[in-house]
């Protein structure tokens, strides 16, 4: 699943982010903001126009994140401890 698809108030795993060609600029940001394997990540909110952007927490943190860039953003399948 990706993190695009995660219902609001359920908490997951990151797995891994996707990259989408050499040099990914994007998925290397994601990854320096904390999104790396083993974190965990809930969806907040979602925006009122066609749930764009989407309001992510990683930790203690929150981000605003474009549909597409959460998309990057690969779940491990199962709970988190």
């Amino acid at each position: 699943m990706m993190l695009s698809e995660l219902p609001r108030r359920t908490q997951a795993i990151v797995d891994s982010v996707q990259d989408r060609g050499p040099n990914d600029t994007i998925a290397r940001r994601l990854r320096e903001l904390g999104f790396v394997s083993g974190e965990p990540v809930e969806v907040v909110a979602r925006g009122p126009i066609g749930a764009d952007p989407i309001l992510v927490q990683i930790g203690f943190t929150r981000f605003a994140l474009r549909r597409s860039e959460a998309g990057r953003v690969r779940l491990r399948d199962g709970e988190p401890a």
